[in-house]
């Protein structure tokens, strides 16, 4: 690459290639133009496919277990009940700008998660993300950026919008408001700020999806024909389409542009009760059962006769009450294996609400990462290919929800997102990238500025892009 070349990555969260690559692409123009003349594919996620940590995934070339982060809360230690929300003192690893911030490039990095508070990185201005409290909080590095950036949203700089409610056209004008004004900071930023290396990332294509998943997807269970935001999905994508345009015309014609997203979006089918199941199987005892829907957290679990326990979310982390290391553990360490191995059973013949036997998997961290640091859960579940979101409370009347348990939600996350490349320069035809994971493009970028990644990363150099 030459001195005089740049690349930016324009991140839109929860993108399946579904969508912006075949249902919506004809309604994209300048998605389009890039798809046609540039390089695009699916783009594996991690396990699990969550925004925390799938973009710091991306952005440090290694798996979740080398990060220590499974998701965006944490059990602490071998507590009970209580845990915390990784935020960006959390990684530890370098990213993309921490190596090129040695070699002297300059790079700008609006809005990448987890990225509250800002950290202070020579050579890197930093806008910090959608898990910042509120704009009277410091946002940015260097902290006089904050100014300009306030300027360039008009005076008022959103991070997030309330989507888990019923409210829907308050969450409608939100969203819009949201991506108006994240790309209006982007331009000012690329503008007016020196820069090597350009990411930003915006949050409203994973909101949108949860809030409005049923509205838009005919195959949703509970799509109603003919509702008012059946078209949603289409006014919203061409919205940020045109945004898309204008910032890739400003990056110029010695920028290469990625379009890229951390995972993939599909219509939740339900919720599966994974602490109810745990008690009806023996594992979760009870000093008084509870009589209406609880968080466990708020239940009188009687932990002295509980040898598991579950979180909910988009996947299921199971905790094994282990002697010795949880503080009235019920479990002989030299049965964790085996008790492991029969949970695992277990899960793996679960049936729906019909009857099917679910297509589950179970992860153990160690054997899925090799190397698994951190608060790590004892197993990892995912619900019928993640079809179905793992509900953790308690109280309901049976083991399948077909409603989200903590609000209002449309959608799951799905492994792939997608890949987008484009050069102004060069017409690649439309050329297809196939096998690219999340973990691939950390190398794959700094071999693109001559730099060496570390022999840590999980992923590889994808030759196709770099011989472009």
């Amino acid at each position: 690459m030459a001195n005089s070349d740049k690349v930016a990555i324009i991140g839109l969260d929860s993108i399946p290639p579904e969508m912006m690559f075949e249902k919506l692409l004809d309604k994209l123009p300048n998605v389009k133009r890039m798809y046609e003349r540039g390089m695009h594919g699916n783009l594996e996620s991690c396990n699990p496919p969550i925004t925390v940590p799938a973009w710091m995934v991306m952005m440090t070339g290694m798996n979740p277990g080398k990060l220590g982060i499974y998701g965006f809360r944490h059990r602490r230690g071998f507590s009970y009940n209580e845990g915390y929300i990784v935020n960006s003192t959390s990684v530890k690893q370098d990213t993309i700008w921490d190596y090129l911030s040695r070699l002297g490039k300059k790079s700008i990095v609006l809005g990448v998660p987890p990225g509250y508070p800002p950290k202070h990185i020579e050579n890197t201005d930093v806008v910090s993300c959608f898990i910042t409290p509120s704009a009277d909080k410091p946002f940015t590095s260097p902290p006089e950026l904050k100014e300009g950036v306030l300027s360039a949203a008009g005076g008022k700089y959103i991070f997030d919008v309330t989507f888990r409610t019923e409210n829907r056209e308050e969450i409608k004008k939100e969203l819009f408001e949201l991506l108006h004004k994240k790309f209006d900071v982007a331009e000012y930023l690329a503008k007016t700020r020196p820069w090597d290396f350009f990411i930003m990332h915006e949050i409203g294509f994973d909101r949108l999806h949860h809030a409005f998943w049923k509205f838009f997807d005919a195959t949703h269970p509970k799509h109603v024909k003919g509702n008012p935001y059946e078209t949603l999905d289409i006014e919203y994508y061409k919205a940020a389409d045109d945004r898309i345009g204008k910032l890739v015309e400003i990056f110029g014609e010695d920028c290469v542009t990625f379009v890229l997203s951390d995972h993939g979006s599909k219509g939740m089918l339900g919720a599966f009760c994974v602490n109810q199941w745990l008690e009806k199987e023996g594992y979760l005892k009870f000093k008084t059962k509870p009589q209406s829907v609880s968080d466990l957290d708020k239940t009188e679990v009687d932990w002295t006769k509980t040898k598991a326990w579950g979180w909910g979310g988009y996947y299921a982390r199971i905790f094994f009450n282990v002697k010795g290391r949880e503080v009235t553990g019920v479990i002989e360490r030299k049965n964790l294996e085996d008790e492991m191995k029969k949970l695992t059973g277990k899960i793996m013949s679960i049936q729906d609400n019909t009857g099917r036997t679910m297509k589950n998997y179970v992860f153990k961290p160690s054997e899925l990462y090799g190397t698994a640091i951190g608060d790590l859960p004892d197993l990892m579940v995912y619900f019928d290919d993640l079809n179905w979101r793992s509900a953790g409370t308690v109280g309901h009347d049976s083991l399948y929800l077909f409603e989200n348990d903590t609000g209002p939600d449309d959608s799951v996350h799905s492994m792939n997102g997608i890949f987008l490349m484009y050069d102004p320069k060069k017409d690649m035809g439309s050329k297809v990238l196939k096998n690219a994971r999340i973990e691939d493009i950390a190398p794959t970028l700094l071999k693109m500025y001559g730099v060496e990644a570390s022999p840590g990363m999980d992923g590889r150099i994808l030759a196709e892009v770099v011989a472009q």
